[in-house]
Order: structure tokens, then C-alpha cells, then sequence
């Protein structure tokens, strides 16, 4: 069995057991529920359930597991013959998520 989920303006494709990196939501640490709008599809194995714009009856329950970074990524400017240059550096910030349960 797995599921379609979508956090913030990217989706997932989950199962029991998975562990996921997602954009930071305004939860702290515990379980967190995608339902509704955020559930897109499941599929248990012989049928499958999708719903325009979310599901109405599933249900994914996952457990926040903590914060994690991501990659670095580095911004550099650079003018040629003008001695100027310019570098920046960022890192994402995501929650770690394990799923948990995947219900209909």
C-alpha cells in the first residue's frame, strides 16, 4: 500500500515506514496528519482512490522525527574585467518525517 501526498508545492510518494525530508510546517516535534487536500492518491495493493483536489476518506499519519538540513548550495556572482565578485551560501531547513500508518 502507498500513497500520494503533497507538503507545501511538492509531492511524495509514501509508504509504511518511510522516511521523508518535507518543507518545514508550523508543527514541532510529534505526529502530523495529511488529510483532505494533502492526500492525492492511494493505491492498497488492487484498487486504487484519488479525489480532485484531495481525497475525502484517507488518511496518512506520520511522526515528526526532527530537523534536518539540507544540501549546501552556493550562489556566485562574478563580472568579468571588473574585479567584482560575490558568493552565497544557503542550506533548507527540513522536518524529517516517518510514516507511520496509511488508512482509508
Amino acid at each position: 500500500m502507498y500513497a500520494i501526498i503533497q507538503s507545501g508545492s511538492k509531492q511524495y510518494r509514501v509508504k509504511k515506514g518511510d522516511r521523508i525530508a518535507i518543507e518545514l510546517t508550523d508543527q514541532s516535534e510529534g505526529s502530523i496528519t495529511f488529510e483532505e487536500e494533502n492526500l492525492l492518491f492511494i493505491f492498497d495493493g488492487s484498487s486504487y482512490f484519488t479525489g480532485l483536489p484531495g481525497l475525502k476518506k484517507g488518511k496518512v499519519i506520520g511522526k515528526i522525527l526532527g530537523f534536518v538540513q539540507g544540501p549546501k548550495v552556493l550562489a556566485f556572482r562574478y563580472r568579468k574585467r571588473k574585479d567584482s565578485k560575490r558568493s552565497v551560501g544557503h542550506r533548507q531547513q527540513y522536518q524529517e518525517v516517518e510514516i507511520e500508518e496509511i488508512s482509508l
